[in-house]
């Protein structure tokens, strides 16, 4: 019988509730996720798992913990597979699929600037959950549009904990083993210990780069040209803030959209300093998003900092000190 919580489910159901992999809804750096149907009538999520290093304890505790998370803005992890080398996970299924199909390339986005912007802020509250109101502080490290699921409502969950470290409150330091992220949003300081700690402001600064795109309608990063794509990005649309250039998302152009594109470019340019320690706290993010744009200061220009290369291979383990904020 299904229940909600940490049930485990076996592979031979896996396979039923998708009808042998018939229905591929995406791929990501961490396995396949299919579409899925329970006992024959609601719709799932099934995330069957790339083969891990970590043992079967650590995998099971793990989503012991993510089970227990509960929040409005977080896809409800249903159950779990662990069979042998075989892994998945159940999630809640979300009928408007990912924020990646709703703010690139078209000319005009069918949710329009205010929608963006509030599917912003609902991504923020989601983050000030993960990091301050849970038992566990929780950091994703993989936060992107392709990560953020939309409701029939089209508000933002964010699913695939796969990345997180979870680390007890009185912790003050988590392990960089097996640390690994995506190309264009990847923290500095996740991919080398030179620029400082791994920390909440890693999240922060992917959060950062994922709006400055939800604002201006444009990736980030080419993945074929590299890093000087980015740096192409980061220049353009720091030229745009300082000679007030509209960022022109996709929809309709009006002044308060445009002040929405403004304080969104802002924030998201002070979530990309190079420096954690220059970096807005989740709660200072949410603050500058309610707040006016016009209190706003320009932040130093960013400097691109993604490595040439994605972090597909986990670096030599390291134990580092883990900031509170």
């Amino acid at each position: 019988m299904w229940t909600h919580g940490t049930k485990e489910i076996r592979y031979s159901d896996i396979k039923k509730m998708t009808g042998s992999f018939k229905d591929k809804l995406g791929r990501g750096g961490y396995g396949v996720v299919y579409k899925g149907k329970l006992q024959g009538c609601c719709l799932v999520a099934v995330k069957v798992l790339n083969e891990s290093r970590a043992n079967g304890e650590e995998f099971v505790n793990e989503v012991s913990s993510i089970c227990r998370t509960s929040h409005v803005n977080i896809v409800t992890l249903l159950s779990f597979c662990f069979e042998g080398s075989k892994r998945a996970l159940i999630y809640e299924f979300m009928p408007n699929g990912s924020l990646d199909n709703y703010i690139y390339g078209k000319k005009i986005s069918p949710l329009g600037r205010e929608k963006i912007y509030h599917i912003a802020i609902g991504i923020a509250q989601d983050l000030q959950y993960l990091h301050h109101g849970c038992n566990t502080r929780i950091l994703h490290l993989d936060i992107k549009p392709q990560n953020i699921l939309l409701d029939q409502d089209f508000s933002p969950k964010i699913p695939d904990f796969g990345l997180a470290k979870l680390c007890l409150r009185n912790e003050s330091k988590i392990s960089r083993l097996d640390t690994r992220g995506t190309l264009g949003y990847i923290a500095p300081e996740v991919f080398s210990r030179n620029f400082g700690v791994v920390s909440c402001k890693s999240d922060v600064y992917s959060y950062g780069m994922m709006i400055l795109e939800m604002a201006s309608g444009r990736k980030n990063i080419d993945t074929e040209l590299g890093h000087s794509s980015e740096s192409y990005f980061l220049h353009w649309i720091y030229n745009c803030l300082l000679t007030d250039q509209d960022i022109k998302l996709k929809c309709t152009v009006d002044k308060a959209a445009e002040e929405i594109a403004r304080k969104m470019t802002l924030v998201g340019l002070w979530c990309i300093q190079t420096d954690p320690a220059n970096r807005p706290s989740i709660d200072r993010i949410l603050d500058m998003l309610h707040g006016s744009h016009e209190v706003l200061q320009i932040p130093p220009k960013p400097f691109p900092s993604s490595p040439n290369r994605k972090l597909d291979s986990a670096p030599t383990p390291r134990i580092l000190e883990s900031s509170t904020d």
